[in-house]
């Protein structure tokens, strides 16, 4: 399972990057090939919704059926141990699904907010050249 998590960590990584290239101020030449780009790779970026859904759930699998030191007795130190690492990473991996869904929201959002933007600003130039 671990090359799926590496996966994902890429995906919000770029995605970070991304978002953070498109709000940059100062990069006016270069943002419309960069809009381009974004927009060509938010179709396969939509991929991360149903893949996060599905380690989510697996996720909430292994939660479920882990074994109970709190309430059993017969639980050894490492068998604690074990346990707690377990939760470690579930929340860890629990973070990542969640921040890998908000930047690609925020990247759409930005995406499209840019675009309109553009649009308004080219409509508005025909406005003035029109009168």
């Amino acid at each position: 399972m671990a090359i799926e998590w590496v996966m994902l960590g890429y995906a919000t990584g770029a995605e970070a990057i991304m978002v953070v290239l498109l709000t940059m101020p100062g990069l006016g030449p270069l943002r419309k090939g960069l809009i381009a780009v974004i927009r060509n790779l938010l179709k396969p970026f939509l991929s991360i919704v149903p893949f996060s859904l599905f380690l989510f759930m697996d996720i909430y699998w292994k939660y479920e059926n882990r074994i109970d030191c709190e309430s059993n007795d017969s639980c050894t130190a490492t068998d604690l141990l074990r346990q707690q690492k377990s939760i470690m990473k579930s929340q860890r991996n629990l973070l990542l699904i969640i921040s890998a869904l908000v930047f690609y929201w925020l990247l759409y959002s930005v995406t499209q907010m840019i675009v309109t933007i553009d649009q308004l600003n080219a409509r508005i130039e025909k406005l003035k050249n029109r009168d």
